[in-house]
């Protein structure tokens, strides 16, 4: 089976027009998932649990597409020790 992990994370931003965050050191890994809908769940959840701060935005990055197979080269790259 094809896991595609999901990661959501989030945290409040400098502000609503940027997608940086206040204070990077303390964002909030909500968790893994390897599938799409159990992710937007955590996120929905989390951004249901935050709605009284306007700047908290949580996301949900797919890192399935930062590891493709597919790829020779990508941003991430495995060490073996």
């Amino acid at each position: 089976m094809n896991t595609k992990l999901h990661l959501v994370f989030g945290g409040e931003l400098h502000n609503l027009h940027t997608k940086r965050f206040k204070d990077p050191d303390n964002v909030e890994v909500v968790g893994l998932y390897s599938n799409y809908q159990a992710a937007y769940d955590a996120w929905k959840e989390a951004s249901q649990s935050n709605v009284d701060n306007a700047n908290c935005r949580y996301f949900i990055a797919k890192l399935y597409q930062l590891m493709d197979e597919e790829k020779s080269e990508g941003p991430l790259q495995e060490f073996s020790s």
